[in-house]
């Protein structure tokens, strides 16, 4: 498959402007970071880019060569702008193409998985006549990832992991549209240990994402994954993860060869680890690991009389496909271990906090503890998918409809919407949840001696 990738304007053409960034320069980093992830992770795919700098290229220009080049596929990386109010994320084909069209069921495919990734509203599918839409030979698409303008969406244009995000969308919709066969030894391993390569660890965000630009600027891709340390967040750079350690040595030398000396290689349970360190594993939805015996087990260690909620939180998590552990410890960290300790009672069954502001609105109240967990999973569902609330069970949650839908994919996506401002929220959730997989080794590990003893 050839992929022409078009990240707009470039040179003396800055495209949309607005809160210190330039057009031109997110639609060339998402668009570096898309080719990145389909030339490493995916087999028979060539991507041509009508620009991989800060140079001025003509419409005329980048047609005339995809044309030439006998492209399968036309990708156009845009921001948009407007009057500063507007916000979110839009794609477009040409007026000409019908709704069946070869290229409008590449259009489907590509914005859901775009959607599901990038924390933007959702504003639709569209048709236009643009240059680029109208001049290719081949299906074309054109995405606007965001008003620059807007300071919202400008936030989010500004961090590194949201621009991986998106381009992580953008490469899923392509290798889903064009049915590409993802590299064997780039797979996320289904059991056993995953070996992820470290190339740096950093207290500062700005360093963090300097040596992330510095590997990309050496041919490895990498991302910054924020963890919590001991109540501190660290920023940790990393450069793959590997079911062979074999081929996470050979990744390592190649990181130590650009002289980043402080690499390392970190082994770790795949069934956890990926969950907690990659990008996509940062997702509200997906498998519960833990147990509700070992959910219970770790607030009572800290609450001896706490109640069991955890039978809930797998119930309605593989129920919604949400991950309830994880759900778990965002109501351990909302209600401070079952202790109650802010404007929330026990009294209300109010485990993630919903709806409560302050001392004057202390949130929403739920008839049982089952209650109360259900509406938390369906709050958690509404910023996770886009789906239609399955009926299994009644809406409890007194806020669904007031939820951007598919707003927050990931548990770090939560930053600023469930908490606000909460530019550590999801970290914390996670840092919260790292130490429930610790507790549930060492009590294991506590077993197994008492067993062979």
């Amino acid at each position: 498959m050839k992929l022409y990738l078009d990240p707009g304007h470039g040179g003396s053409d800055p495209g949309a402007v607005g809160h210190g960034l330039s057009e031109k320069n997110i639609a060339l980093d998402i668009a570096l970071r898309i080719q990145s992830i389909l030339t490493s992770q995916y087999e028979n795919i060539q991507v041509k880019m009508s620009r991989t700098d800060d140079t001025t290229k003509s419409l005329s220009q980048r047609t005339n060569e995809a044309n030439a080049w006998g492209a399968d596929f036309y990708l156009s990386i845009h921001c948009n702008a407007f009057n500063g109010s507007a916000r979110g994320y839009e794609d477009y084909i040409h007026t000409s193409l019908s709704d069946s069209s070869t290229t409008a069921k590449y259009q489907d495919i590509i914005h859901a998985e775009v959607i599901n990734l990038n924390q933007l509203p959702d504003r639709g599918q569209k048709k236009a006549n643009f240059h680029v839409l109208r001049e290719t030979a081949m299906p074309a698409l054109l995405t606007e990832n965001g008003f620059i303008d807007n300071a919202q969406d400008a936030a989010l244009m500004k961090q590194s992991t949201w621009r991986q995000q998106v381009a992580q969308g953008h490469a899923n919709g392509v290798a889903k549209a064009f049915n590409l066969v993802r590299k064997q030894q780039q797979d996320a391993p289904d059991s056993g240990t995953v070996y992820k390569v470290i190339a740096g660890s950093f207290q500062s965000r700005e360093n963090a994402d300097e040596r992330v630009t510095f590997l990309r600027s050496k041919g490895i891709e990498s991302f910054v994954d924020a963890v919590s340390i001991s109540g501190a967040t660290w920023y940790r750079v990393q450069a793959g993860a590997f079911s062979s350690r074999d081929n996470a040595e050979k990744r390592l030398e190649e990181v130590k060869k650009t002289g980043i000396s402080d690499a390392f290689i970190l082994a770790e349970d795949s069934n956890t680890a990926e969950d907690l360190e990659s990008p996509s594993g940062y997702s509200i939805l997906g498998k519960t690991y833990l147990s509700p015996e070992q959910m219970n087990l770790f607030v009572k260690n800290i609450k001896p009389d706490a109640l069991e909620l955890g039978i809930y939180y797998l119930t309605f998590g593989e129920y919604y496909g949400i991950r309830g552990d994880v759900a778990f410890a965002q109501a351990m960290h909302e209600t401070d271990y079952l202790r109650f300790t802010g404007v929330v009672k026990p009294e209300q069954n109010n485990f993630c906090g919903l709806g409560a502001t302050g001392p004057d609105n202390p949130g929403a109240s739920f008839e049982t503890p089952r209650e109360g967990v259900l509406a938390h999973l369906q709050h958690l569902y509404a910023y996770a998918s886009t789906k239609p609330l399955p009926d299994g069970y009644p809406l409890v949650d007194p806020r669904f409809s007031l939820v951007a839908r598919g707003s927050a994919p990931t548990w770090v996506g939560l930053n600023g919407k469930w908490a606000v401002p909460g530019t550590t929220y999801g970290q914390s959730i996670l840092g919260l949840y790292e130490r429930m997989i610790n507790s549930a080794k060492e009590n294991l590990e506590k077993v197994l001696k008492e067993v062979k003893g």
